[in-house]
């Protein structure tokens, strides 16, 4: 089984200004159980824009997942954001 559930292209307009070193992103997360030990995992995936297939992919386990959701979260409220739900 494999399943997109999001992506987003972050192009050169969305990039905040004065980071003119900065590469523009695609950002994809999707889910899939394609390993010997079946177990499903997330996938995140990060590229250089207009690039597929030469970033890097993060095969993440619920436990790494769950770290990685806490850590996004708590650098929203670090900037004074609501992190949601």
């Amino acid at each position: 089984m494999r399943r997109s559930i999001d992506d987003q292209p972050l192009g050169p307009d969305e990039l905040p200004a004065g980071l003119e070193d900065a590469t523009p992103l695609s950002w994809a997360v999707a889910v899939c159980d394609d390993y010997d030990d079946a177990e499903p995992r997330v996938v995140l995936t990060v590229e250089d824009l207009g690039r597929p297939g030469t970033g890097l992919v993060a095969h993440l386990s619920p436990d790494q997942t769950r770290r990685l959701r806490t850590a996004l979260h708590d650098a929203l409220r670090e900037i004074g954001q609501t992190p949601g739900p």
